[in-house]
Parts: C-alpha cells; sequence; structure tokens
C-alpha cells in the first residue's frame, strides 16, 4: 500500500502565507496538496503593487531589511536575485519642532548613540539630557518589560521620545512609543541593558556598526524588487503551485481526531475542506476567533494583541517636478503647520523618485496616514485624504503641483501593534500550539512586522507541520 500524500491547508494568503506554502511544497515534495484560502479577493495581504501612471507601485510594503537574510535567500532561491534593488542612499529627515532635519546617523531607532548625532534636533536643555544620561543610576528591567516612550522620556526627556523615538516607531509599526514595548520593538536594546549596558547611551552605541574598512562600503540596509515586492509573492505562488481559493472567510476550524476540517465561505452556504495539517497566517482578531475552542488560551493571548489601521496615498507628480533631496520625511505627532492651528494628516512621506533610481518620469511619491487609534481619520473619504495629504505636501516642500494620478490603499486593522508584554504574549501563542498536532501558526504577530521576520515564521510554521505529517505512517 502506497503512502497518501498528505494535504495542508494555509490561512491566509499574504507573504506569510505563501512563504509558507513553498517551504512546504519543498518539504512534502510535489505530491502533497497545499491549498491556500483567502478571505480577500487577491493574494499578497500587506504586499501590493498597483498601477500609478503607467509604473508599478507598491502601495503596501515598499522594502524590506537587507541584512536580514530571509527575504534574500528566499528571493535567491525562487529565482529573483536579478529583480533586487537598494536605495540611492539619499538621506531621509523628520519634521519635529516645526522644523525638517536630516534624520541622525548614530541613533538605533532614534535611541541616541551619542550627544552628537542628534544635538541638531534638540533644545540645549534636551542635548544635557542626553549628555547627562549615562550618569543617572542603572537601567534594570529586572526581567520585565516596559513602555519605549516611557523609558526614553525618563533617561532623555521628552524631545527625543518626541521627536526621534516616536516618528521612526509610527513609521514602522503604525503605533505609538508609549504604547509600544521595549522587549519586542528593540530586543537588542532590552537584551544590552539585561546584561548590565547600564544607560541607553552605551546600549545605543554598542549596536552602531564598526566604521567600514578603506575603500570598503557598507552593505546596504534596505531591498526591494524592481517590479514591485508582489513580484514575490506571484513568483510564490508559481512555484509552490498551491490550490488557491480567494475571497473565502474560514469560519470555523475543528480537529476530526486524525485531521482538520475547516468550514469556509458563506454561513448560509458553507464548503467543508478536511485537511491532515494547517497553517494559520492570519492576523491577530482571526486567529483568536479560529482558535477559540481548539486552544482558548492560545485564542486569549491573540486577543490582547491591539491592531491598528492605516492608509497610503500615492501621488504621481508631473514630470520635471522637483523634490526635495531626500528619500522622505517622517512628520512627529502633534506637528502643526507654520500657522500654529492647522494639524499634519500624514505621519509620513516616502519620495519614491529620489529612493529608488529605477523609477523614472513622472515623479512619484506616497503618504502614510494613521497611527493606532486613529480612527476618524481613516473614515474620511479618498478624496479628502488626497487633498489632506497633498496640503502637507506643500507645506512642508512648497511643492503645489497637480498630480497626474493617485491611488489611495488602505491597510484596515492588520498591522500588529507590539505592546508591553508583547514577547510574553507571543511565547503563550507558541507554547499553547506546541500541544496542537498537525498545526502552526506565522506571520506578523508574532516576531517582526517585516518580510524578513513573517518569512521566518513562515519557514519555521511548515516546518512544525511537515515533521508532524512526515512522523505519520499513512496506509
Amino acid at each position: 500500500m502506497h503512502a497518501r500524500a498528505p494535504h495542508v491547508a494555509v490561512v491566509g494568503g499574504g507573504i506569510s502565507g505563501l512563504a509558507a506554502a513553498h517551504r512546504l511544497r519543498v518539504l512534502l515534495g510535489p505530491g502533497a496538496t497545499i491549498t491556500v484560502i483567502e478571505q480577500s479577493d487577491r493574494l499578497g495581504g500587506k504586499l501590493r503593487t498597483t498601477e500609478l501612471a503607467g509604473a508599478r507601485f507598491d502601495v503596501g510594503a515598499e522594502a524590506f531589511l537587507h541584512r536580514k537574510p530571509e527575504a534574500q535567500e528566499l528571493i535567491d532561491e525562487i529565482g529573483l536575485s536579478d529583480e533586487v534593488v537598494h536605495p540611492t542612499g539619499v538621506k531621509a529627515s523628520v519634521h519635529a519642532a516645526g522644523r525638517t532635519h536630516q534624520l541622525p546617523a548614530h541613533t538605533f531607532m532614534g535611541v541616541p548613540a551619542s550627544v552628537e548625532a542628534v544635538r541638531h534636533l534638540l533644545s540645549s536643555e534636551g542635548a544635557l539630557r542626553v549628555e547627562m544620561e549615562p550618569t543617572l543610576p542603572p537601567i534594570d528591567l529586572a526581567g520585565g518589560d516596559v513602555a519605549v516612550g516611557a523609558l526614553v522620556k525618563d533617561r532623555f526627556g521628552p524631545e527625543v521620545a518626541d521627536r526621534l523615538v516616536g516618528p521612526l516607531l509610527g513609521g514602522v509599526y503604525a503605533g505609538r512609543a508609549d504604547e509600544l514595548g521595549l522587549r519586542a520593538t528593540m530586543p537588542q536594546i532590552a537584551t544590552l541593558l539585561d546584561k548590565g549596558a547600564g544607560s541607553l547611551l552605551a546600549a545605543a552605541a554598542t549596536m552602531m556598526p564598526a566604521p567600514p574598512q578603506a575603500r570598503a562600503t557598507r552593505p546596504p540596509v534596505f531591498a526591494s524588487l524592481r517590479n514591485g515586492v508582489s513580484s514575490l509573492v506571484d513568483r510564490l505562488a508559481e512555484v509552490a503551485k498551491p490550490v488557491v481559493r480567494l475571497g473565502l472567510p474560514v469560519r470555523v476550524l475543528s480537529w476530526q481526531g486524525g485531521g482538520w476540517r475547516l468550514e469556509i465561505g458563506s454561513a448560509a452556504t458553507p464548503e467543508y475542506l478536511e485537511c491532515d495539517g494547517v497553517v494559520l497566517a492570519v492576523p491577530a482578531p482571526s486567529a483568536r476567533r479560529l482558535l477559540a475552542e481548539i486552544a482558548p488560551q492560545v485564542s486569549a493571548a491573540y486577543g490582547k494583541v491591539e491592531v491598528a489601521s492605516m492608509a497610503v496615498v500615492a501621488l504621481a507628480l508631473p514630470p520635471g517636478t522637483a523634490l526635495p533631496e531626500r528619500s522622505g520625511i517622517l512628520i512627529a505627532e502633534g506637528e502643526r503647520y507654520s500657522d500654529r492651528i492647522t494639524p499634519f494628516t500624514a505621519k509620513a512621506f516616502t519620495f519614491s523618485t529620489r529612493k529608488w533610481s529605477h523609477y523614472g518620469e513622472p515623479v512619484i511619491l506616497r503618504g502614510s496616514v494613521g497611527r493606532h487609534g486613529e480612527t476618524a481619520l481613516l473614515q474620511r473619504s479618498d478624496a479628502d485624504l488626497v487633498k489632506a495629504v497633498r496640503n502637507d505636501l506643500h507645506e512642508l516642500t512648497g511643492i503645489k503641483a497637480a498630480p497626474i494620478d493617485h491611488v489611495v490603499q488602505r491597510w484596515g486593522g492588520g498591522l500588529p501593534q507590539y505592546g508591553v508584554g508583547h514577547v510574553d504574549l507571543v511565547d503563550a501563542i507558541e507554547r499553547g500550539i506546541g500541544d496542537v498536532p498537525g498545526l502552526a501558526v506565522a506571520g506578523a504577530t508574532l516576531h517582526g512586522v517585516g518580510v524578513p521576520a513573517c518569512i521566518a515564521t513562515a519557514d519555521a510554521a511548515a516546518a512544525r507541520v511537515a515533521a508532524h505529517l512526515l512522523g505519520r505512517v499513512r496506509r
């Protein structure tokens, strides 16, 4: 008797789900059936490349950390190496305290490694607070976690938190420094403090890369793909050869004693899918709901992870429009126009034409809108958001040119907030899932919101499910 080829369901068609499908195909071979079930009408999740004035343009994640190996290794594995591009090296900036400054080097997520690195951004009093921080009593986390904002304000005062750390964390997590936990967002800093670094300045200084050798250049920090990050999604779907089911929510997940059963589609006319293993690669609210009966403690941990929404407003400006010589501008929370009345709508701009050399004409940029809790802001119409973002652009740069094309992409509720104690929640999730046969979880909720971190969770989830299936004899 021949062993029956296994069937694995991957719930969620974002980068985590598709990377898991690919790894499952590698581990289980061509005979396995891998079904990817996605409730929306497209694959890719937070990776989305669209057409903007004839150009392929990312309105979700636009880049990935190149120095984290998982994304680059996967790209090499599936034959996309020739598509990799790197930023031009033009510097970013931050608008804080009413002025736009170059984003300082020698900081770690805004935490300064020296007072000289950030002096241009701070008042004389703020600079003195940074300089004197190592003389404060040593930091002792006692194994616990703390909000980044509270720690930075306690050690450096409010200026570093508001003008640097806040804008940078807002750009990565669509969150607020006062709500985000140190251990999940800056684990390297937390580890150094655990080992006795004593001060934030010392910890950040330890994180700084060594100067490059003579005639050597540092490897690029970020990378992207020439035809958009979605080409990674497309290639994964091509090589993994899954059965793709779009527009179908998974309503119920249940263990049948020897395998799994998924109820998918509408409540009125449900379908049922029987399979041997399941990878859940969905946002926290969906994971909480699907695991409520199977793994209540895991479900409860997912339920404690809050999520944020945001929108990307992409603008194509007429050829020849002069952008600033910057890759973009982060905007500190609470900043107002020069009239001291009008608040900014955007939290950041990316001047894509400056940041990436593969874009030609027209001039392309994007504004990001929305932090955790700013629901009213995102209830505005597309036209209102475009108008507000254009006004912000004019205020910051003087550019008045009317766009020749625009795209508004809303990302609702899928951006996990790494709050205080998040590492403990993830530990509870992974320990609890370890007790459930043939089930694994992946995605941005776990170990990082970037593409490489999501791929790492997908590889781990696929390996867990494959080990379960390959360890069974099916006759």
